[in-house]
């Protein structure tokens, strides 16, 4: 069952393909309304189902527009709404899912809640957002660096600032399949899972631990961070404290290289992670990033489909 549940199962083959649908189907709707199918629809008559446990703006918008640009339609359920908020096992609802719909995207807290769905779906699941990774997020983010640099990302140097949440260890996870290099600027508290990079290295892509974050900075074609207190976390003023020397200021964007990229997959908090003079310059492309998870999923939907 083709799965899309973190990116270093697909492999390198699998990603670049994805991500290079993304680029064309992106270009081949320009003009068209937001809301139009695609010229070959090819999701018509397929239903997605999607599950959230956590809030969401961006997930949600951009599964529901993908689904209909494909052609196809979309169910979107808070498990407040359903038996599985109030005692159904996952596993029983996996199976009443693959009985309704074609393709399914939970977005929730522990990742082990994802893998108990996907294993008795007999349709494939999407992973939209657990507490270990965001893999959807990532391959709109080297969508998004691909068009401003006008390259494959192959080529770009990556510097993440903050936290070593699971946003930064799928980002480490797309350094080793396509090969670029990433620098993590995170206090040693806040460190991300080892076996990640030991994962990301295995396969060729350089990770390198930078403390310093103007060293981390400096030439980088890329500079990433999000908030530091993430959904569910409960140490909010001990995260501020610590991760108060990782923000992303004017300074840090100027030992960067000239035309460096700025990514954030919002929501920012403001004054805390990143200044407004970055997240509203001219080197910020979060917005972009944000548009861009759409034209992602749809190639995501498109791979899980066998479409691609």
């Amino acid at each position: 069952m083709p799965h899309f549940l973190d990116l270093e199962p697909l492999g390198p083959e699998a990603v670049r393909k994805i991500v290079d649908e993304a680029h064309r189907r992106k270009a081949a709707r320009a003009g068209r309304p937001k809301g139009g199918a695609d010229d070959d629809a090819p999701l018509d008559g397929h239903v997605l189902a999607s599950i959230f446990e956590k809030t969401s703006t961006r997930t949600r918008l951009s599964f529901e527009m993908a689904m209909r640009q494909l052609g196809g339609s979309a169910i979107t359920m808070a498990t407040g709404d359903m038996q599985i908020g109030i005692g159904e096992t996952i596993e029983d609802t996996a199976r009443v899912l693959s009985r309704f719909v074609d393709v399914v995207q939970l977005r929730t807290d522990r990742h082990d809640k994802l893998l108990r769905l996907a294993e008795k779906a007999d349709v494939p699941v999407i992973n939209g957002l657990t507490d270990d990774s965001h893999p959807c997020q990532i391959l709109a983010d080297v969508m998004t660096v691909e068009e401003r640099r006008g390259a494959p990302v192959e080529t770009a140097v990556w510097a993440w600032l903050g936290d070593g949440n699971n946003v930064c260890q799928s980002l480490i996870e797309a350094a080793g399949l396509f090969g670029f290099t990433l620098r993590l600027s995170v206090p040693a508290a806040y460190d991300p899972d080892p076996a990640y990079a030991a994962a990301a290295e295995a396969r060729g892509g350089k990770i390198d631990v930078v403390r310093n974050p103007l060293e981390a900075a400096h030439g980088a074609d890329v500079v990433v961070t999000d908030t530091w207190v993430s959904m569910g976390d409960k140490d909010r003023n001990r995260r501020l404290v610590a991760l108060s020397p990782y923000q992303v200021t004017e300074e840090v964007m100027a030992a960067a290289a000239p035309d460096a990229t700025f990514l954030h997959c919002l929501p920012a908090h403001r004054g805390e992670e990143v200044v407004d003079a970055v997240i509203d310059g001219p080197n910020s492309a979060v917005f972009d990033e944000a548009e861009n998870r759409v034209h992602a999923q749809k190639a995501i939907l498109l791979w899980c489909l066998g479409k691609l």
